[in-house]
């Protein structure tokens, strides 16, 4: 019989965390909800050059459509009505090969208009990197954000089996390993190479 898949507990991710099966860096156990960690915005974003191209054709996908932009302590980044951008989380998060994670946005900021993610709120077993989130205001008001705000919330699920080939293994060509900074798409592109492995300071 093929054990349950179950959503992890608050005292489950922290012994995990503790044990060291989950990695997420920095680790504040005060942000441990009861079946999820709240995760918190990093300092880089990238943002959509539009008049760099006429449109986004899939079977030739545009280069250096977005410039990444840092802030600085305290320094908000404006995200206006309407607009899309890419952010980062703060913490850096390793899974292992048997837990797979689910990325969502807080409802006190969805009902304020701040939508985190539109696709990517799944996390592969094997994952090491900070979070790509990709930012949008639905609203008719710029949204100030900052560094350190908490932006999200992470949950972990196991699975019936230790995933075979994780996220990173050398038959997938998994564009996002290690990733540091918000990320463009890497969506047609083989060869794209994720950054180093380097956690943010």
């Amino acid at each position: 019989m093929t054990p349950p898949v179950s959503v992890l507990s608050d005292a489950t991710i922290i012994a995990l965390v503790t044990e060291g099966r989950i990695r997420i860096d920095p680790w504040d156990p005060s942000l441990v909800q009861p079946a999820s960690v709240d995760l918190r915005l990093g300092d880089s974003f990238r943002v959509f050059h539009n008049h760099r191209t006429s449109a986004i054709d899939l079977r030739d996908p545009p280069v250096n459509l977005t410039e990444e932009i840092k802030i600085e302590a305290d320094e908000p980044f404006v995200i206006h009505p309407g607009e899309f951008a890419l952010g980062r989380t703060l913490e850096w998060v390793e899974l292992p090969d048997d837990i797979v994670a689910r990325i969502e946005g807080k409802s006190s900021l969805g009902r304020l208009g701040l939508i985190v993610h539109a696709t990517a709120g799944f996390c592969d077993p094997g994952w090491r990197g900070t979070l790509t989130l990709e930012l949008a205001n639905l609203t008719r008001i710029p949204i100030k954000l900052y560094a350190g705000l908490a932006i999200a919330q992470l949950s972990f699920m196991t699975l019936d089996a230790p995933a075979q080939r994780p996220y990173g293994h050398e038959q997938l060509g998994s564009h996002y390993q290690g990733q540091v900074e918000a990320t463009e798409s890497r969506y047609g592109n083989p060869a794209g190479e994720s950054q180093g492995a380097k956690r943010p300071r």
